[in-house]
C-alpha cells in the first residue's frame, strides 16, 4: 500500500470509488463533478489516496475553507484493511498543522462510517440535513 497526496489525474479513480460505496451513496452520481474535486485539491484543501498496484483503493479530502471533511471513502473490496484509518489520520494530522479550528463532517446515521468516526474520537454535535454532524477539535485530536 502506498499513501500519497492526491493529484488531478487521480480524480477518475476517486469518482469510481465514490460511486461504488455501499453506504452514504449519492442519490445522483452526477451531482459531484470532477471540477468539485479539482477545487478541493487545488484551492480549498488537500487530498490523499491509497494505491495498491497502481490502483487507487481509497481517498480522503479535507476542505480548509469550510473546515470540513469533504470525503473519506474506501473501495468496498478493500475495506477492513486499515486504509480508512490511515487516510483519516494523514488528513487530520495535516489539517491541524494548517488550522486549529474544529473540523466537521456529516454521515448517515446507523452506518459503519458513523461508528468509525465515534471510535476515532469524533463528537456528535447535532445534525446536518438528515446526517449526523460530527466534530473534531484541535485539542481532542492532540489528546488521542
Amino acid at each position: 500500500m502506498i499513501f500519497r497526496e492526491a493529484i488531478i489525474a487521480d480524480i477518475p479513480q476517486m469518482q469510481i470509488i465514490r460511486n461504488a460505496v455501499k453506504e452514504n451513496q449519492l442519490s445522483n452520481p452526477d451531482i459531484v463533478k470532477d471540477k468539485d474535486y479539482e477545487c478541493f485539491l487545488l484551492e480549498n484543501g488537500k487530498g490523499w489516496v491509497c494505491e495498491i498496484e497502481n490502483l487507487i483503493v481509497g481517498f480522503a479530502i479535507v476542505d480548509l475553507v469550510a473546515n470540513n471533511i469533504w470525503a473519506l471513502f474506501v473501495d468496498p473490496e478493500f475495506e477492513n484493511q486499515g486504509i480508512g484509518k490511515q487516510l483519516h489520520n494523514l488528513m487530520l494530522n495535516w489539517y491541524f498543522k494548517q488550522a486549529q479550528n474544529p473540523v466537521w463532517l456529516g454521515t448517515a446515521p446507523g452506518t459503519r462510517a458513523a461508528d468509525f468516526y465515534r471510535f476515532s474520537g469524533w463528537k456528535e454535535i447535532g445534525t446536518f440535513g438528515k446526517e449526523i454532524k460530527f466534530e473534531m477539535t484541535y485539542k481532542d485530536w492532540n489528546n488521542l
